[in-house]
């Protein structure tokens, strides 16, 4: 069974990206491998950004983007609040993340996930008991 994972928002982005076969194949199939165990997670952040970029960058519909939000909200949704905002600004100065990347990784670790799914961070790397993990290399 698959262990709880948070997914990064280019995972997830691949998933409508014709352009890249290969990675559109994995990408789907760790979003529907997840759905089926109930292990996936994302964040409102990570909704928002996919939305935003899809639209955008791979001219998806909006309507068509939206009810792909819809579905990928079923995953567990985790919400910062103030402390998760105050941490993730720790977070990015002790390991120079980008304050958004850092603020994944919180919420990763805030949603009780062992692994964060990323093509964008450091793979292989442990922080704070979350492993980061390119599912492409």
């Amino acid at each position: 069974m698959s262990v709880r994972s948070f997914f990064d928002t280019n995972i997830l982005i691949y998933t409508d990206d014709k352009a890249a076969p290969a990675k559109q194949r994995r990408a789907l199939s760790l979003v529907e491998e997840h759905r089926r165990a109930g292990t996936g997670v994302v964040s409102l952040q990570v909704l928002q950004e996919y939305f935003v970029t899809v639209t955008r960058k791979l001219s998806v519909d909006a309507r068509i983007a939206r009810r792909k939000v819809e579905l990928l909200a079923e995953f567990d949704v985790a919400s910062p609040d103030v402390a998760d905002i105050l941490a993730a600004i720790d977070l990015q100065r002790l390991h120079s993340f980008s304050f958004w990347d850092a603020l994944i990784h919180r919420a990763a670790k805030q949603s009780g996930c062992k692994v964060l799914l990323s093509e964008d961070m450091q793979d292989t790397r442990e922080i704070d008991g979350v492993e980061i993990v390119n599912p492409f290399r």
